[in-house]
């Protein structure tokens, strides 16, 4: 069931949402998910974890359990919305006998563009994307990175003010990965507002501004990537020798030793100092000192682990409505 709730700021506010197949399987749990409206979003998740079921319930293509919340302001499912947005499914398939050019027309049409505007359009971005080449040829004759290219164009061809991508850089090289970013980058520029699903943790890093990860079901992570690794940041100070009879004046510092160094969490310069200084004094050389901040990577690998280890924690993990509106 989708029920209407009250409009909002945000491109995306969606609460509670569930989602039961027959067999009692649950491929979501009650995932709370907001995207402010000129950002790009990243959804992060293992395989199974409900990401492209999310997706499918935004745009409408399979109806959820339950559901409160708005896209563009509107409530789910809301037909002029609709169409403010733009979508590349998924393992799309288009009909291969149409050429790139006569596709983006169809779709263009489908979405009541102006005829006068599809040529036009569907120029400039065959353009943008590389494909101009090949806007005369059939797509039975494309390959894979190519198809993900003009589902790209496709998906931007009623100038959406909401674009929908799920994995859009499958099957594109790296050339055309870094072309689909700088895109992505440029529509943030316009105002518009990207929602990503990707497996690609290091694509995600590069253009997302926030990002939320799914895991069985539920949000176990949401936040701007600064706020998703604040606590993640550690020194590394690597030695020579056995640290092993150093263990507990480390532990009490506020480190703790590993094979060839001391690990310290945070950055904090005193307890850095005070650790280099117990090394030092006990004879043994520094032969380096690391300052890191976890990657995205790391952040999904320790959210995985953490649900494997405690069931709840993903619940626990739920941005709470309450707590989220600061765009309203």
């Amino acid at each position: 069931m989708v029920e209407m709730t009250e409009m909002t700021n945000w491109a995306v506010d969606l609460i509670g949402v569930r989602k039961r197949y027959r067999g009692g399987v649950d491929a979501l749990r009650g995932v709370n998910i907001q995207v402010g409206q000129g950002e790009i979003f990243g959804l992060l998740g293992p395989n199974g974890a409900g990401k492209t079921t999310l997706v499918k319930i935004m745009m409408t293509v399979i109806r959820p359990s339950n559901a409160l919340g708005t896209i563009l302001g509107r409530p789910i499912g809301n037909s002029r919305k609709l169409a403010r947005i733009g979508y590349l499914p998924e393992s799309h398939r288009f009909p291969p006998y149409l050429t790139g050019a006569q596709l983006l027309n169809y779709y263009a049409a489908l979405a009541r563009v102006p005829r006068k505007l599809r040529k036009s359009r569907s120029g400039d971005l065959l353009e943008r994307m590389g494909m101009s080449k090949w806007a005369n040829t059939t797509i039975s004759k494309y390959s894979k990175g190519m198809m993900q290219r003009l589902g790209l164009a496709q998906a931007l061809m009623n100038d959406p003010d909401l674009i929908v991508l799920d994995e859009p850089t499958d099957g594109v090289d790296p050339m055309g990965r870094r072309d689909i970013r700088e895109l992505l980058l440029d529509l943030k520029k316009q105002g518009k507002t990207v929602l990503i699903n990707s497996h690609l943790l290091g694509e995600l890093e590069m253009v997302c501004d926030r990002v939320s990860i799914l895991v069985d079901g539920l949000v176990a992570r949401q936040g701007t990537l600064k706020e998703l690794t604040e606590q993640s940041k550690e020194y590394r100070i690597v030695v020579d020798g056995d640290l092993a009879p150093l263990d507990a004046q480390v532990k009490s510092i506020g480190g703790r030793v590993m094979t060839g160094a001391v690990m310290l969490r945070g950055h904090d310069s005193e307890k850095v100092n005070a650790v280099i200084d117990l090394l030092r004094q006990n004879g043994h050389l520094i032969e380096s000192v690391e300052k890191r901040r976890f990657s995205l990577e790391d952040v999904f690998v320790k959210a995985m682990a953490s649900a494997a280890t405690a069931p709840n924690s993903a619940a626990q993990g739920q941005t709470s409505r309450a707590g989220s509106k600061v765009n309203r």
